[in-house]
Protein backbone atom coordinates (compact mmCIF):
# COMPACT_ATOMS: atom_id res chain seq x y z
CA UNK A 1 0.00 0.00 0.00
CA UNK A 2 1.13 3.54 -0.94
CA UNK A 3 0.76 6.56 0.96
CA UNK A 4 1.40 10.12 0.79
CA UNK A 5 3.17 11.36 3.56
CA UNK A 6 3.31 14.73 4.63
CA UNK A 7 6.84 16.47 5.94
CA UNK A 8 7.11 20.06 7.03
CA UNK A 9 10.86 21.10 7.95
CA UNK A 10 11.09 24.20 9.83
CA UNK A 11 14.47 25.60 9.69
CA UNK A 12 15.56 28.45 12.74
CA UNK A 13 18.06 30.95 12.14
CA UNK A 14 19.78 30.34 14.93
CA UNK A 15 22.89 28.20 14.68
CA UNK A 16 23.48 24.77 16.87
CA UNK A 17 26.13 22.30 16.87
CA UNK A 18 25.20 18.31 16.54
CA UNK A 19 26.16 18.40 20.74
CA UNK A 20 23.10 20.98 21.12
CA UNK A 21 20.61 19.34 19.61
CA UNK A 22 19.24 17.61 22.96
CA UNK A 23 19.58 21.10 24.77
CA UNK A 24 17.45 22.28 21.97
CA UNK A 25 14.55 19.82 22.18
CA UNK A 26 15.18 19.98 26.03
CA UNK A 27 14.16 23.63 25.37
CA UNK A 28 11.46 23.05 22.96
CA UNK A 29 9.79 21.44 25.56
CA UNK A 30 10.84 23.89 28.52
CA UNK A 31 9.39 26.77 26.35
CA UNK A 32 5.59 24.31 25.87
CA UNK A 33 5.21 23.10 29.56
CA UNK A 34 2.62 21.19 29.99
CA UNK A 35 1.11 21.72 27.02
CA UNK A 36 3.63 20.10 25.14
CA UNK A 37 1.79 17.12 22.24
CA UNK A 38 2.96 13.48 23.14
CA UNK A 39 4.65 13.64 20.16
CA UNK A 40 7.07 16.34 21.14
CA UNK A 41 8.52 14.33 24.11
CA UNK A 42 7.16 10.56 23.44
CA UNK A 43 6.88 9.88 27.22
CA UNK A 44 3.86 8.74 28.43
CA UNK A 45 1.60 9.74 31.55
CA UNK A 46 2.77 6.62 33.50
CA UNK A 47 6.71 6.76 33.01
CA UNK A 48 6.68 4.14 30.22
CA UNK A 49 7.43 5.19 26.35
CA UNK A 50 6.00 5.80 23.16
CA UNK A 51 8.55 3.56 21.21
CA UNK A 52 6.48 3.92 17.86
CA UNK A 53 8.60 5.85 15.20
CA UNK A 54 8.99 9.34 16.27
CA UNK A 55 6.94 11.95 13.88
CA UNK A 56 8.52 14.89 15.30
CA UNK A 57 12.74 14.94 15.12
CA UNK A 58 14.92 18.09 16.15
CA UNK A 59 18.32 18.48 14.43
CA UNK A 60 20.53 20.06 13.00
CA UNK A 61 20.49 21.16 9.01
CA UNK A 62 22.59 23.81 7.22
CA UNK A 63 23.88 24.39 10.67
CA UNK A 64 20.61 25.60 12.19
CA UNK A 65 18.36 24.57 14.33
CA UNK A 66 15.64 22.35 13.13
CA UNK A 67 12.78 20.65 13.85
CA UNK A 68 11.15 18.28 10.90
CA UNK A 69 7.50 16.72 11.51
CA UNK A 70 5.32 13.81 9.83
CA UNK A 71 2.59 13.44 9.42
CA UNK A 72 -0.05 13.99 12.13
CA UNK A 73 3.23 16.26 13.75
CA UNK A 74 2.03 18.82 10.89
CA UNK A 75 -0.73 19.59 11.79
CA UNK A 76 0.50 20.97 15.55
CA UNK A 77 3.74 22.67 15.03
CA UNK A 78 1.71 25.53 15.21
CA UNK A 79 1.07 25.19 18.29
CA UNK A 80 4.91 26.07 19.11
CA UNK A 81 5.12 28.44 16.73
CA UNK A 82 2.96 30.56 18.48
CA UNK A 83 2.61 29.63 22.19
CA UNK A 84 6.69 29.68 22.52
CA UNK A 85 8.25 32.19 23.73
CA UNK A 86 10.33 34.63 21.51
CA UNK A 87 13.71 32.82 22.95
CA UNK A 88 14.70 29.66 24.28
CA UNK A 89 17.95 28.68 25.78
CA UNK A 90 20.00 26.06 24.46
CA UNK A 91 22.44 25.14 27.38
CA UNK A 92 23.80 28.48 28.73
CA UNK A 93 23.34 30.72 25.62
CA UNK A 94 19.97 32.51 24.10
CA UNK A 95 18.25 31.11 21.05
CA UNK A 96 16.14 33.14 18.77
CA UNK A 97 12.76 31.69 18.04
CA UNK A 98 13.08 33.31 14.61
CA UNK A 99 12.42 31.00 11.47
CA UNK A 100 14.44 30.98 8.70
CA UNK A 101 12.46 29.18 6.46
CA UNK A 102 9.87 26.77 6.52
CA UNK A 103 9.65 23.63 3.99
CA UNK A 104 6.43 21.60 3.18
CA UNK A 105 6.31 18.41 1.10
CA UNK A 106 4.12 15.54 -0.03
CA UNK A 107 6.23 12.38 -0.89
CA UNK A 108 4.33 9.55 -2.01
CA UNK A 109 6.41 6.54 -0.26
CA UNK A 110 6.01 3.15 -1.77
CA UNK A 111 8.51 0.68 -3.43
CA UNK A 112 9.44 1.17 -7.34
CA UNK A 113 11.02 -1.63 -9.78
CA UNK A 114 14.24 0.77 -9.17
CA UNK A 115 16.27 1.36 -6.91
CA UNK A 116 17.24 4.97 -5.75
CA UNK A 117 20.58 6.60 -4.00
CA UNK A 118 20.68 7.38 -0.89
CA UNK A 119 22.78 8.68 2.12
CA UNK A 120 22.76 7.62 5.93
CA UNK A 121 24.71 9.76 8.26
CA UNK A 122 25.24 9.10 11.89
CA UNK A 123 23.50 5.71 11.68
CA UNK A 124 23.39 4.23 14.89
CA UNK A 125 22.60 0.44 14.15
CA UNK A 126 24.82 -1.35 16.85
CA UNK A 127 23.20 -1.83 20.33
CA UNK A 128 24.63 -3.92 23.16
CA UNK A 129 23.16 -7.44 22.01
CA UNK A 130 23.73 -6.70 18.31
CA UNK A 131 27.01 -5.42 18.70
CA UNK A 132 28.78 -8.59 20.16
CA UNK A 133 27.50 -10.28 16.96
CA UNK A 134 28.77 -7.50 14.50
CA UNK A 135 32.48 -7.76 16.07
CA UNK A 136 32.30 -11.45 15.84
CA UNK A 137 32.12 -11.28 12.09
CA UNK A 138 35.55 -11.49 10.60
CA UNK A 139 34.33 -10.64 6.75
CA UNK A 140 34.01 -7.56 5.67
CA UNK A 141 31.39 -8.16 3.19
CA UNK A 142 29.56 -10.48 6.23
CA UNK A 143 29.64 -7.43 8.11
CA UNK A 144 28.24 -5.28 5.25
CA UNK A 145 25.21 -7.93 4.88
CA UNK A 146 24.45 -7.78 8.30
CA UNK A 147 24.58 -3.76 8.62
CA UNK A 148 21.88 -4.21 5.64
CA UNK A 149 19.63 -6.18 7.10
CA UNK A 150 19.71 -4.17 9.98
CA UNK A 151 19.35 -0.96 7.56
CA UNK A 152 16.17 -2.47 6.38
CA UNK A 153 14.81 -3.32 9.68
CA UNK A 154 15.18 0.54 10.29
CA UNK A 155 13.42 1.07 7.26
CA UNK A 156 10.45 -1.31 7.70
CA UNK A 157 9.97 0.06 11.33
CA UNK A 158 9.74 3.30 9.94
CA UNK A 159 7.12 2.58 7.75
CA UNK A 160 5.41 0.46 10.34
CA UNK A 161 4.96 3.79 11.89
CA UNK A 162 3.64 5.63 9.24
CA UNK A 163 1.13 2.86 8.96
CA UNK A 164 2.03 1.99 5.30
CA UNK A 165 2.58 -1.77 4.13
CA UNK A 166 4.52 -2.71 1.14
CA UNK A 167 2.92 -4.68 -1.60
CA UNK A 168 6.56 -5.19 -2.72
CA UNK A 169 9.77 -6.67 -1.11
CA UNK A 170 12.24 -3.91 0.30
CA UNK A 171 15.34 -4.01 -1.34
CA UNK A 172 18.46 -2.75 0.49
CA UNK A 173 22.18 -2.55 -0.32
CA UNK A 174 24.78 -0.69 1.16
CA UNK A 175 27.29 0.88 -2.37
CA UNK A 176 29.89 2.30 0.55
CA UNK A 177 30.30 2.92 3.86
CA UNK A 178 32.70 4.98 6.04
CA UNK A 179 34.85 3.48 9.27
CA UNK A 180 32.65 3.75 12.29
CA UNK A 181 33.59 6.39 14.45
CA UNK A 182 32.43 7.39 18.06
CA UNK A 183 29.56 9.94 19.13
CA UNK A 184 28.23 10.94 22.67
CA UNK A 185 24.73 11.61 23.60
CA UNK A 186 24.39 12.74 27.12
CA UNK A 187 27.79 10.87 28.29
CA UNK A 188 26.80 7.68 26.60
CA UNK A 189 29.55 6.43 23.64
CA UNK A 190 27.57 5.19 20.38
CA UNK A 191 29.69 3.69 17.16
CA UNK A 192 27.82 5.54 14.26
CA UNK A 193 28.44 5.07 10.91
CA UNK A 194 28.15 6.80 7.52
CA UNK A 195 27.19 4.98 4.51
CA UNK A 196 25.56 5.38 1.15
CA UNK A 197 22.61 2.67 0.17
CA UNK A 198 20.61 1.83 -2.91
CA UNK A 199 16.73 1.30 -2.01
CA UNK A 200 13.93 1.03 -3.86
CA UNK A 201 11.73 2.85 -1.58
CA UNK A 202 11.24 6.57 -1.46
CA UNK A 203 11.98 8.20 1.81
CA UNK A 204 11.91 11.41 2.96
CA UNK A 205 14.84 13.94 3.14
CA UNK A 206 16.04 14.75 6.13
CA UNK A 207 13.80 11.69 8.00
CA UNK A 208 16.32 9.83 10.91
CA UNK A 209 15.76 6.04 10.88
CA UNK A 210 17.45 4.07 13.74
CA UNK A 211 18.30 4.44 17.03
CA UNK A 212 18.26 8.17 18.37
CA UNK A 213 16.48 9.20 14.73
CA UNK A 214 14.41 11.79 16.92
CA UNK A 215 17.28 13.57 17.95
CA UNK A 216 19.69 13.80 14.78
CA UNK A 217 21.08 10.24 14.23
CA UNK A 218 20.11 8.77 11.14
CA UNK A 219 19.18 11.31 9.03
CA UNK A 220 18.66 10.06 5.26
CA UNK A 221 19.24 12.42 2.21
CA UNK A 222 19.03 11.61 -1.37
CA UNK A 223 22.40 11.10 -3.11
CA UNK A 224 22.19 14.57 -4.65
CA UNK A 225 22.38 15.94 -1.68
CA UNK A 226 25.30 14.10 -0.14
CA UNK A 227 28.02 16.64 -0.63
CA UNK A 228 26.16 19.44 0.69
CA UNK A 229 24.65 18.08 4.32
CA UNK A 230 27.85 15.53 4.68
CA UNK A 231 30.02 18.81 5.52
CA UNK A 232 28.47 18.99 8.55
CA UNK A 233 28.17 15.04 9.52
CA UNK A 234 31.14 14.08 12.06
CA UNK A 235 32.82 17.36 12.83
CA UNK A 236 30.11 19.59 14.47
Amino acid sequence: MSKYVRILTVIFNTEISFKEIHLFRGAVLKALGNKANLLYHNHLSDNTFRYSYPLVQYKCLHGKATIVCIEEAVDMIGQLLTESTHSLMIGEREMSWETDRIQPARLLVQTWEQPFCYHISRWLPLNSKNYQAYKGIEGEVERVTFLENILKGNLLSMLKGLNIHLEQELFVKITKINEPFLLYNKGVKLMAFNADFNCNLTIPNNVGVGKNASIGFGIVHHETRKKQENENTKTE
